[in-house]
């Protein structure tokens, strides 16, 4: 059942439960705390240093009357957004089954599913689709504007998700100069990054500023991403609605 669904419903289902979350929760305006919306949620966060993964979703006995409390189980991360990321991914996976539900699934079907789907969760729950998409349009697309937004979110978080909209794009990730993801929102073959782009990211890697060109149907932005003894620069590469990937000079 889940193989027949289209990329369209599942990020449908996804974006209707994070809304219900956060409507449940009382949300109201970016950014959101993952801490906070726990608790809202009546879901407890507790340390937990010797776990090898950052979080871990649990149930724990003996809460009221027999029943098992909701938990998330953290090591503690000297990166806030990693954190937040965490405990939003871990509240993705409570609410997973939710999801399934909305799209006629039984979970037990897709067990393979239930990670992407709590990985969409948490994105969706940090960055909203209530708020995101809107606010990208407006500042257009500006990484650096939509970090101080959304504060508790990533630099890497905010521009995945930039691919859960309009118009065709493509998101690289160079770290130290060499390329560790790159994937677009569009069906056709990724192509490796062109002149523009190997342009801005050059430069931005050289000067620590964000660096911004245009090319034969697209343009290109990247943000560099650094600190002591480590660089990242993001890029985004949007290309013309009438163009076709494959037509975007290399």
């Amino acid at each position: 059942m889940l193989a027949e669904l289209t990329r369209e419903d599942l990020a449908a289902a996804l974006d209707a439960v994070a809304e219900t979350l956060l409507r449940e929760a009382g949300v109201g305006s970016p950014p959101v705390d993952a801490f906070a919306l726990a608790a809202r949620l009546h879901i407890a966060v507790a340390p937990d240093e010797g776990q090898r993964g950052r979080a871990r979703y649990v149930r724990l006995r003996g809460w009221s009357a027999g029943r098992a409390r909701p938990a998330i189980l953290l090591r503690a991360d000297p990166r806030p957004e990693r954190e937040h990321w965490a405990v939003a991914h871990e509240i993705g996976e409570h609410a997973a089954h939710r999801v399934f539900t909305h799209l006629g699934v039984d979970a037990r079907e897709a067990p393979a599913a239930r990670e992407p789907v709590a990985n969409g969760l948490g994105a969706r729950l940090l960055l909203p689709p209530v708020w995101f998409p809107a606010d990208g349009r407006a500042c257009g697309w500006d990484l650096a504007a939509l970090k101080r937004r959304y504060a508790t979110a990533s630099h890497e978080l905010i521009a995945r998700r930039m691919l859960d909209a309009e118009p065709p794009v493509v998101v690289s990730v160079f770290d130290h100069g060499a390329l560790g993801f790159r994937r677009g929102n569009f069906a056709n073959v990724v192509p490796p990054p062109n002149h523009p782009e190997r342009c801005c990211q050059a430069a931005a890697h050289r000067t620590g500023l964000p660096s911004s060109a245009a090319g034969p149907g697209c343009r290109v932005d990247a943000w560099p991403v650094h600190e002591p003894g480590w660089r990242r620069e993001i890029l985004r590469l949007e290309i013309d609605e009438y163009c076709d990937a494959a037509e975007v000079e290399l």
